[in-house]
């Protein structure tokens, strides 16, 4: 991949300086073998690197502020193929294993990246055919998919955004069946009740799911910080920016789009003012109990439509219901879920908190903390493990509970403090849930048990060490 200057030189409003650029070297590199880039301007900038190629491109005089903004895009996209995605060898396993994988999960989290990288690593990626459905000739191409399909019956055929073409299931299945070998499709697709009926439907047996959020804090532990990550969320776009302001436009604009044009594309029959005024209700009560008579009085709506609409922002991966844990315990428990907002700068951008120092000010930092631990945990469970929460009405209360085998292995508390104490609920829900394992989690703290079974850590070491 070139890097060439002359595509993206001058913007609107750029103002010509004295300061110029006469001669610049742009590295020219491989998307499958990047460790960094390297560049080189005449007598202002040298970074020196034996691992590149270079193209010299003789340029006109050059704002040093826009080719600094340059230098920063073409640094994201850089990083962007730098982190290393944990699916990645769960997608190559799927694909050795059945004829077709699906890798869901919400806009721009980075599903055609993956697809790309998977690609990348081949050894004949020539026998990789690659569609977007949004892309109008693409889409042309499937005029005749059964056609298309035996024409590439050797080949990997990606499918971008295949719920813009639900129809085609049927199809995947008859040529699955003609030709019943693993790694012949790709599916990539923001998930929705019609994709995952359509495709659960027709393709039974034959498919395997593979759900890809944004970035957890385990893939960028190395690229950025932790507390940058749980302001800005994990979505590359804003995770990457150039700073929090521009972190905070972009997701701005991220759920408008989300709102007003791809929810309603994939289904949700609500207006997208309601969507809005529902998810900002729904940034407001994050972390606590959903209760359905306030919603409902407050969007004037009933209960059946809101659990409809809830049901549409949890399938595209925007809302999380965490259930209550209550087989075997003989209690009066809490039946509602919890609410969260999956990603913390999405949450964040709800609340219109908009730098970090504003959410450490902010009276919603401790349901934030919990979310944005909650998700990342969740992140790393396999599919034999479910998360769940317990609380009774008497006032025991444990923030996540860790089910193996119908039988609760790990209790966490979530507290944003750097000196946890224990309480009596925490203990109560100990002892009902019988737990061997039991953490109380913080930012940033010292490993060391609090007591016998209770252990305190930081989110970092209980990912690392403990979460097994």
């Amino acid at each position: 991949m070139k890097i060439n200057i002359n595509d993206t030189l001058f913007f609107e409003g750029a103002v010509t300086t004295d300061e110029s650029i006469e001669t610049a070297k742009f590295v020219e590199y491989s998307s499958a073998n990047i460790h960094s880039l390297q560049f080189i301007i005449d007598n202002k900038y040298q970074v020196q690197s034996p691992e590149f190629r270079f193209c010299t491109i003789n340029t006109q005089t050059v704002n040093i502020v826009i080719f600094n903004y340059i230098l920063k895009i073409t640094m994201l996209m850089l990083i962007l193929y730098m982190i290393f995605r944990q699916k990645q060898q769960k997608l190559e396993r799927l694909l050795r294993n059945f004829p077709a994988v699906g890798i869901i999960g919400p806009r721009q989290a980075g599903k055609t990246t993956l697809a790309r990288q998977y690609v990348n690593i081949l050894e004949d990626n020539d026998r990789v055919i690659y569609l977007d459905l949004e892309n109008p000739r693409d889409f042309a191409k499937l005029g005749d998919p059964v056609l298309f399909f035996e024409n590439n019956m050797e080949k990997l055929v990606i499918l971008d955004e295949i719920q813009r073409m639900p129809s085609l299931f049927p199809v995947l299945r008859s040529m699955i069946d003609q030709k019943r070998s693993n790694g012949r499709f790709l599916l990539l697709g923001s998930a929705s009740p019609e994709l995952i009926r359509e495709s659960s439907e027709s393709l039974a047996g034959r498919i395997a799911y593979l759900e890809l959020t944004p970035f957890n804090l385990k893939e960028i532990e190395n690229t950025t910080t932790l507390s940058t990550h749980w302001f800005r969320g994990g979505y590359p776009m804003s995770l990457l920016a150039v700073d929090d302001a521009d972190a905070s436009e972009w997701l701005l604009h991220f759920i408008r789009t989300y709102t007003e044009q791809d929810l309603p594309a994939i289904g949700l029959p609500a207006d997208p003012l309601v969507t809005r005024k529902l998810m900002g209700m729904m940034a407001h009560i994050h972390g606590n109990l959903l209760n359905m008579s306030n919603l409902g009085r407050a969007l004037e709506l009933t209960s059946t439509t809101i659990n409809s609409y809830l049901s549409y922002l949890e399938s595209a991966f925007l809302l999380r219901l965490l259930q209550p844990y209550h087989m075997n315990i003989k209690k009066r428990l809490v039946k509602a879920p919890k609410v969260y907002i999956r990603d913390s700068g999405m949450l964040h951008s709800l609340l219109n908190i908009e730098k970090t120092s504003d959410l450490f000010n902010s009276p919603m930092v401790g349901n934030s903390w919990e979310g944005y631990a909650l998700e990342q945990i969740i992140s790393q469970l396999d599919e034999r493990t479910t998360a769940y929460f317990y609380r009774t009405q008497v006032g025991a209360e444990c923030d996540l509970v860790l089910v193996r085998g119908g039988k609760p292995t790990i209790a966490v508390e979530i507290k944003y403090t750097a000196s946890p104490r224990t309480t009596r609920g925490l203990t109560q829900s100990l002892e009902d849930l019988n737990t061997k394992k039991n953490f109380i989690i913080t930012p940033d703290t010292d490993d060391y048990l609090l007591k016998e079974n209770l252990r305190v850590c930081s989110l970092r070491d209980f990912l690392n060490n403990y979460l097994l």
